[in-house]
């Protein structure tokens, strides 16, 4: 039976086998399913996942995967769930598929151009094989590439998601540690803090202390990155506030340690009612699912990193607004 450091590798090596030419049943068991960006959302079993990969691997033929981060954890427990995820091990990964764009993709005009497709990814595994997993994909980050923008400006900053500043992400063989749980419970007590929004001011979510003072937010396209606390509320959470008063967390399917490192995730993550204007969308009072997936990286028991990515076109689509039929017409 494959233990630690092997079975780290095993699972890396079968996932980034995907855009090597090998065979999806070889990868995926046969009763694989995949919660997937929209418009996707869904896919079951070999043919429907074969389909998939194939319209990328014709977008972009010369498709690489380089990976920042790819860690592996044991879940801990979600009061909030109808299904019990304590235990459940889980590997989780922030990727590029980097080619050059050849083909259309999704409407999404071919630029001729390299292009790096991001994917945000959590599988689990049944023996070497996988039987479920969640892929968020920035296609607006795609569009954005080829020089087309459907939607408001991003209060952030649109670019390339880099690396972790320690370089230490891809946590596969000698340089995997063991876990306390400290840095989870961190994540927790921050989560819980923001939890505490009296609906009128931002300053009644005690949330600070779990930051470190300079850290780094990187967001989806749409939103963007920013650093530091004023940043942060500036470009995401005051709008996002605004958005939808009544945002409420709703349970995960991951929930991680590896090391420094910490992950957590809902399909959905948040439930709200769209109550205001957000990302240039006036109010429609609809009541809102978001998949939302966070990888954190701490230092001395405070968040100094965090990539978020969130299903934006999907959030969009429940407001009413169709971001591939704009795309059509643009």
């Amino acid at each position: 039976m494959l233990k630690g450091k092997d079975m780290r590798n095993v699972f890396y090596n079968q996932i980034n086998s995907i855009c090597l030419g090998k065979n999806i049943s070889e990868i995926y068991n046969e009763n694989a399913e995949i919660l997937i960006s929209h418009p996707f959302n869904k896919l079951n079993g070999h043919e429907e996942i074969q389909n998939f990969w194939e319209k990328l691997f014709y977008s972009l033929p010369d498709i690489e995967r380089r990976d920042s981060i790819f860690v592996m954890g044991n879940n801990f427990s979600d009061e909030r769930s109808l299904i019990d995820i304590e235990g459940t091990q889980l590997v989780a990964s922030i990727s590029h598929y980097q080619g050059t764009f050849e083909n259309e993709f999704l409407s999404i005009p071919a630029s001729k151009k390299v292009v790096y497709l991001r994917s945000c990814e959590v599988h689990q595994f049944l023996d070497d094989k996988i039987i479920k997993s969640y892929m968020l994909f920035d296609f607006l980050n795609l569009m954005n590439q080829v020089g087309l923008w459907p939607i408001s400006p991003s209060l952030g900053t649109d670019f390339f998601w880099p690396i972790p500043a320690t370089c230490d992400g891809i946590r596969i063989g000698e340089n995997t540690s063991i876990s306390n749980g400290e840095n989870y419970n961190t994540v927790m007590k921050m989560h819980k803090a923001l939890g505490e929004y009296d609906g009128k001011n931002i300053e009644s979510m005690k949330h600070a202390q779990y930051w470190s003072k300079n850290f780094s937010w990187y967001g989806p396209a749409g939103i963007g990155t920013s650093k530091g606390m004023k940043n942060f509320q500036n470009f995401h959470q005051i709008p996002f506030l605004r958005g939808f008063p009544d945002r409420k967390g709703a349970s995960h399917y991951i929930r991680i340690e590896d090391g420094n490192y910490v992950v957590t995730g809902g399909w959905p993550s948040v439930e709200a009612t769209h109550e205001g204007e957000w990302l240039g969308i006036p109010a429609t009072n609809k009541r809102i699912k978001m998949r939302v997936m966070d990888f954190y990286r701490l230092e001395n028991n405070r968040i100094v990193e965090n990539w978020v990515p969130i299903d934006i076109i999907h959030i969009l689509y429940q407001m009413g607004f169709d971001v591939f039929g704009r795309l059509k017409e643009m």
